[in-house]
């Protein structure tokens, strides 16, 4: 049975856990959505790495739990020798930080062999840190396993000391380099408000993560000189790591999430908005939208297109041009601009035609061959199609504007 002491330790095992699962799921839910297009576009080195820093963000949390920490000294039987492996981990995901930025900088540029050396470079340099980290750890003397205090517990211990110490620079380096050209591109013009707002959010992960490390730093260093501020270390540390991916890998969700909810709801607006001329429709030529219920929003939206376009073929030989052309007059004079003239206009003509040619047949005189209206021209109405259906929203302008077009007429008559 647990004692009072290990019972504490698990519960305080399990609050932890939290720092480094939740980050661990975020990140693989930003890695799941931007995997289809990694696959898809394996050759792009910005996809590349952003898959790269993805998968191993996920490596660090993951193997960085006290419980995997346990697991990995047992497994292979050498005390602590999770630390040399997670700090690998980590130094790798540092990295793919500066990776990232050489190829969101230079990727789509023409300094290719620029972007090749400082590849290399930055390839070169954590590789020989990777490597150092594991020099130092084999002529280390760390007998005790220690799951979360081995930086503060081993601080004064020649080699350990210095292990910690470079994978802590790396990191700090790493992650002034990569917030500090974040907040740069923050400014530039042109940025989509998504990609926008994704980059404000990596910024603020990359500055956190420099918490990490001051943290850390700060505890290191109150051991030097006889303090105990573990608990930066411990607690703190890790919870700024944690803070640090969760934004950083929303940062890559957001760009993504919001373009695709964007342009979602902008092909729902449009099914939507399209509704009066699609009623019309219906009313004039019968019939209706192919319906079926597991169809996409862009499928419904192309089939109320296809619908109306061809109830608009169907009511062309009705419609009349002189009126359309009295209404474009009309709606000028009241005041509208070019562009809402024109689809008044044409709602004005729609109307008249939907309202049965046989009507109006036998309510107009018979006119002679110069006085009978030119062939319609249908190209404006079915290019904008949504413009017509947005005036068939506003009924009052449609009655101000046939009243005026039909004005001219009227007082011809009267006069005669």
């Amino acid at each position: 049975m647990a004692g009072p002491a290990a019972l504490a330790l698990d519960t305080s095992l399990g609050e932890l856990n939290l720092t480094f699962w939740v980050p661990t799921a975020v990140l693989t839910a930003a890695l799941a959505i931007k995997l289809p297009s990694i696959v898809k576009m394996w050759r792009d080195p910005l996809l590349r790495a952003v898959g790269g820093l993805l998968l191993f963000a996920c490596a660090v949390f993951v193997f960085a739990a006290p419980g995997t920490i346990a697991w990995t000294n047992r497994v292979t039987g050498v005390p602590n020798i999770s630390s040399p492996w997670v700090y690998s981990l980590l130094t790798t995901l540092c990295a793919s930080w500066l990776l990232l930025i050489i190829a969101w900088r230079n990727g789509l540029t023409d300094r290719t062999d620029r972007t090749r050396r400082a590849t290399r470079w930055v390839v070169a340099v954590y590789a020989g840190v990777i490597v150092a980290l594991w020099v130092l750890f084999a002529f280390a003397d760390a007998p005790v396993e220690r799951l979360r205090d081995l930086d503060t517990y081993y601080a004064n211990t020649p080699f350990m000391r210095e292990e910690i110490l470079l994978y802590l620079t790396a990191h700090t380096v790493a992650s002034t380099v990569t917030a500090r050209l974040v907040w740069n591109w923050i400014r530039t013009d042109g940025l989509d408000a998504w990609l926008r707002w994704g980059l404000r959010l990596l910024g603020i992960g990359f500055t956190t993560n420099l918490f990490f490390a001051v943290f850390k730093l700060t505890a290191i260093i109150a051991r030097w000189t006889g303090h105990d501020l573990d608990w930066l270390s411990t607690d703190l540390a890790p919870l700024a790591a944690g803070v640090a991916a969760t934004l950083v890998a929303i940062g890559f969700i957001v760009p993504h999430a919001g373009q695709y909810l964007q342009e979602r709801w902008r092909v729902r607006l449009r099914h939507r908005r399209l509704r009066p001329l699609y009623l019309l429709m219906r009313t004039a030529a019968g019939g209706r939208e192919p319906f079926t219920l597991r169809a996409t929003a862009e499928l419904r939206l192309i089939r109320r297109e296809t619908f109306i376009r061809d109830g608009l073929l169907h009511l062309s030989r009705h419609l009349d041009e002189n009126l359309r052309l009295r209404s474009y007059e009309a709606a000028v004079a009241l005041d509208f601009e070019r562009g809402r003239a024109q689809a008044l206009a044409a709602a004005v003509t729609i109307l008249d035609a939907a309202a049965g040619p046989q009507r109006s047949s036998a309510e107009a005189p018979e006119a002679t061959s110069e006085e009978r209206s030119p062939e319609p021209d249908t190209t404006y109405l079915l290019r904008e199609i949504q413009a017509v259906s947005e005036a068939l929203r506003r009924p009052d302008d449609i009655k101000a504007v046939r009243a005026r077009a039909a004005a001219p007429a009227e007082s011809v008559s009267a006069h005669d």
